[in-house]
């Protein structure tokens, strides 16, 4: 599933390709992947502009004249701004004709990906339940000492609870827990006062890193869009098993944390102590 990263790349390759264009027509061969009803979703788009592009968490925020369609990549979602010339996948599940005569197209082969139109401007606070952005100023030293003292889950299971931050996935929760030198399996509640006033800001950094870079390519969603993205080469311990620690050169490890990959460096990541 695309993180944060690779959803605000998503989101400002769109905006640099189709800012301004009107949707002439929208076509849904998958009616699931829209909320409601096919016909009223298509209608409601036609002779809108694309305005505003945002995130939230994992979730596109497209401001268009009267309304907000939110869209959710999931596991294999991916954008095409094509001519209709073009071949036409099979996986292709939405399309948007423009004013230009190109396509927006919403390839999903797995069809887990949902979009859901909203009204203009809407209140994303509480948007899907999701916490705070990891750049808002509420993601801060007090909140996560507020909510981590009180969990008896790990660290790493919490990272990836939307409710907690928005927008970490596997690949980023892996870094963060590295770069707080702290074992994916320690609990919360065990945390070092000093690990948790690193947190927001080891978290900004390594996103911010990471945005910078154009994010992950290890599961492209940016390629379709013709960016590739460059984070996989600085990752430290992410997919990395077996390859020594850049600290202390002994071999990371693979294991398994609430059902995910999860790669650590045992040596350098204690579950206790001051680490």
């Amino acid at each position: 599933m695309p993180e944060l990263p690779e959803v605000e790349t998503v989101v400002r390759t769109l905006q640099r390709l189709i800012e301004g264009r009107r949707i002439e027509r929208v076509s849904v061969s998958w009616p699931p992947v829209v909320g409601g009803e096919v016909q009223t979703f298509c209608d409601a788009l036609k002779g809108q502009h694309f305005r505003r592009f945002d995130r939230r968490g994992k979730y596109l925020i497209l401001g268009l004249d009267d309304r907000t369609l939110a869209v959710h990549l999931r596991m294999e979602g991916k954008f095409y701004v094509q001519l209709p010339c073009e071949p036409l996948s099979r996986h292709v599940h939405v399309i948007f004709d423009l004013d230009d005569g190109t396509q927006l197209r919403y390839h999903d082969t797995r069809k887990f990906g949902r979009m859901e139109l909203l009204e203009a401007n809407p209140d994303l606070t509480h948007f899907h339940q999701l916490g705070p952005e990891p750049f808002d100023e509420a993601f801060n030293e007090e909140y996560c000492r507020c909510v981590l003292k009180k969990k008896r889950i790990a660290i790493k299971t919490c990272l990836l609870d939307q409710s907690f931050v928005a927008g970490i996935g596997n690949i980023y929760a892996n870094e963060i827990c590295f770069a707080l030198r702290t074992d994916p399996r320690r609990r919360c509640d065990q945390l070092t006062r000093s690990q948790i006033r690193a947190l927001p800001q080891v978290t900004r950094e390594l996103l911010s890193r990471a945005i910078e870079a154009g994010g992950s390519t290890i599961r492209s969603y940016t390629s379709s869009l013709g960016v590739t993205g460059l984070f996989q080469l600085q990752v430290k311990v992410h997919g990395r098993q077996g390859e020594p620690c850049p600290l202390c050169g002994r071999p990371i490890v693979k294991i398994m944390v609430g059902q995910r990959g999860t790669y650590f460096c045992p040596h350098c990541q204690k579950k206790r102590g001051n680490g």
